[in-house]
């Protein structure tokens, strides 16, 4: 059996996620900073009957997240399909004129250091397996930078740039690699930006293999 790890996994999308994945046969690894939060999803997973495990990490801490995706792996198998889909912090949500060069950090540990470093654990065991999935889960500012949010917006830059160089290098290995832009909020009942909507999208992503990006409000923009 196989795993996905979600990165950043909480009550609205990773739960989504978690339980999307898990019914079609997946173990779960949940990720988070609050082992406490975790292991109550987990419990909850495990009780509709899904394999889930919690495990406490900073994405901003390389030596605690290489840790914790390998301790996944060992406990529910190899990792299959990672996610990376933590939400940012508020303190990278500065508007450009008031974001300096040490605001940029954080911003920075966050959303290319982390995915780097996750991207470097999971791979071996997805070359192993012979088939894989990165999901890169990101905000509008991604796509488009936004001046009110220069820290997540220079810092997704990067992240988008990373992910995309993978899913130009790594499609001939059989791992896919994908972005799925969320523009506006989720919204509970939304059509397309539902937590259950957006895990939907996120298996079609595994499933058909096909572009690196798709935005959630609209697949064919």
């Amino acid at each position: 059996m196989t795993t996905i790890a979600i990165v950043g996994a909480g009550r609205g999308l990773g739960a989504a996620a978690a339980r999307r994945f898990g019914r079609e046969g997946f173990h779960v690894a949940l990720l988070s900073r609050s082992q406490e939060n975790v292991d109550a999803l987990a419990s909850e997973l495990t009780a509709e009957g899904l394999t889930a495990h919690g495990y406490a990490t900073d994405v901003r801490d390389g030596a605690s997240l290489s840790a914790a995706l390998e301790r996944a792996a060992q406990t529910l198998g190899p990792v299959e399909v990672l996610q990376y889909s933590p939400i940012p912090q508020k303190e990278f949500l500065r508007p450009v004129l008031e974001t300096t060069s040490d605001d940029l950090t954080g911003a920075l540990e966050f959303s290319v250091h982390g995915p780097v470093t996750a991207v470097q654990q999971v791979l071996p065991g997805m070359r192993a397996l012979g088939r894989g999935t990165v999901l890169f889960v990101n905000g509008g500012s991604a796509a488009r930078p936004n001046p009110k949010v220069a820290g997540t917006s220079i810092a997704f830059a990067g992240e988008s740039a990373y992910a995309q160089m993978l899913h130009e290098v790594l499609t001939p290995d059989g791992i896919h690699v994908g972005q799925l832009i969320i523009r506006g909020a989720i919204q509970s009942g939304h059509a397309r930006t539902d937590p259950a909507a957006l895990a939907d999208t996120l298996w079609s992503m595994h499933t058909g293999r096909g572009a690196f990006r798709q935005f959630a409000d609209d697949p064919d923009a």
